[in-house]
């Protein structure tokens, strides 16, 4: 939940089956070309076809020179080589870049963006869908773009070709009217509205929601526990978050399941229908307006103790200002699809990290039994910096020329900034590609920085601490059923979490 993240469970940027892939405008650098996609005529056991959201394959160039800040639409002129820049351009590396977006680049991208930050740290990239964006690598060019009110995440802002119509968002928000919700707009209105929200989604109200978090991670691991295996991602870190948002929001224990289907839509990139994830839009959008006028016409003039999240979006108020049913429901919906698929890749990824790390496990484990917390604290959040949820920060576009590591960004462009090679930067953290729960000096960039920064950081580092620590105390021999290599990465541009996690361990009675 996050103004963050979508996190991009079901971002729609990958391509549509056979769509032909434009070529760049002549305004801007050469990206990355496409390979041909890979052969899967030949799936693995059980496992789906590629639906057209999976990344494709695609191999780059060396990184070209940066262009000059133009108008949206104007070829930008070749620059004055009279007058040199204050920073000059890196000379192209001799290797090409690597592939970005492949099936291998899923299961690791992470030397792939170790040579990003090194060669092209602002990289001008072609993605899947044929969407071109500079790709922001660098710790510290990260934290400076995230925080850049000069990049908007308005998508009208976006200086879109007519191939990218709809592609930088999520599938089906704007037919639905979910558009007015923190992901998308800007000051004043971001702020206005994040206040409001902020009101009803407190960290008393995420403490005060800790017994029903433990509850429902018991009761998970209580529907397993007897069979001595389970596939972690669907039997646990998928239903906990879940059930838990619905829980605070206010959705009827009886409708529940109903929500699961339609985030299991969301989160299914490879095994859902075409055009799944847009009608679980629509259906969760119909039901969210039915809900909060149900839940207005109802509302008590003083608010119950313990009262639940869209009863407080109806209740809150600024300056005696308060959201319109519209805005209430895209802001319970941004909650819950934006959190739900955060805290499962948190879950899953954070396990598989302790179960094939386990020096750190077991320091972990030792001092989970004598009953301390601090390594657990510290341990989520380097769980979050090495193999964090969210791989790219949501999009962003820039409203007047600026430069971001030397490289100058028009009007227009699209910026993605890469978490996932920020948090791992050698010159903000030592020793990055080593998993060390007690690192103190741990200023990630997980849940974002800046006015969007994780609305819902609390609810998912409760949800995380929860989760792992009742696995490890409740399943001590806990170990992998599936060799690692075999492991399914999903393909999506924001979002990194494996398909799948298998386990076994010891029944318990």
């Amino acid at each position: 939940m996050t103004d963050q993240p979508h996190p991009d469970g079901p971002h729609p940027d990958r391509p549509a089956p056979d769509e032909p892939q434009p070529a760049p405008a002549q305004s801007r650098p050469a990206p990355d070309e496409p390979r041909p996609a890979p052969d899967e005529s030949q799936p693995a056991p059980d496992e789906p076809q590629p639906a057209p959201d999976e990344p494709q394959p695609a191999s780059g160039e060396p990184r070209p020179a940066p262009h000059q800040p133009c108008a949206p639409d104007e070829p930008r002129p070749a620059p004055d080589e009279s007058q040199p820049a204050l920073d000059e351009p890196r000379p192209a590396p001799d290797q090409p870049v690597p592939a970005l977006f492949t099936w291998e680049f899923a299961a690791d991208p992470y030397p792939a963006y170790a040579w990003l930050r090194e060669h092209a740290p602002v990289h001008w990239t072609r993605l899947p869908s044929g969407v071109e964006a500079w790709l922001v690598t660098r710790y510290a060019d990260a934290r400076q773009a995230l925080a850049d009110q000069r990049l908007s995440k308005n998508p009208a802002h976006h200086d879109e070709p007519a191939h990218a119509k709809g592609k930088t968002g999520i599938p089906g928000e704007r037919k639905a009217e979910l558009m007015t919700h923190l992901l998308n707009i800007d000051p004043p209105d971001h702020t206005r509205l994040r206040r409001l929200v902020s009101k009803a989604f407190t960290p008393r109200r995420v403490a005060e929601f800790a017994p029903r978090v433990q509850e429902l991670t018991d009761h998970l691991i209580d529907r397993f526990a007897k069979t001595g295996s389970a596939d972690l991602i669907h039997e646990f870190a998928f239903p906990l978050p879940i059930y838990a948002i619905c829980d605070l929001l206010g959705v009827p224990r009886e409708d529940q399941d109903d929500f699961r289907d339609w985030a299991g839509m969301m989160i299914r990139h490879g095994g859902g229908p075409r055009g799944g994830v847009a009608r679980s839009v629509k259906k969760m959008r119909g039901y969210l307006a039915e809900l909060i006028h149900r839940k207005r016409e109802a509302l008590p003039a003083a608010p119950a103790p313990g009262e639940d999240l869209i009863s407080g979006l109806i209740r809150a108020s600024d300056h005696g200002e308060h959201l319109t049913e519209n805005e209430a429901a895209a802001m319970a919906f941004i909650l819950l699809f934006a959190g739900f698929e955060t805290t499962v890749n948190l879950i899953g990824n954070g396990t598989y990290a302790l179960l094939t790390h386990p020096e750190q496990r077991r320091r972990l484990e030792e001092s989970l039994a004598r009953g301390e917390t601090d390594l657990l604290a510290t341990g989520v959040e380097e769980l979050l910096r090495y193999d964090g949820p969210v791989e790219l920060a949501t999009w962003r576009f820039a409203t007047q020329p600026l430069t971001i590591g030397g490289q100058d960004i028009a009007p227009g462009d699209p910026v993605l900034v890469v978490l996932a090679a920020a948090d791992r930067d050698p010159a903000r953290f030592a020793e990055p590609d080593v998993l060390d729960l007690g690192r103190r000096d741990n200023q990630h960039l997980g849940y974002g920085h800046g006015i969007h920064y994780c609305l819902g950081a609390p609810l998912a580092r409760l949800e995380g601490q929860t989760a792992l620590a009742t696995l490890l105390t409740r399943l001590p021999d806990l170990r992998l059923a599936a060799d690692p290599a075999e492991l399914r990465w999903r393909g999506g541009l924001i979002m990194r979490g494996l398909r799948t996690l298998p386990v076994e361990f010891t029944p318990t009675v």
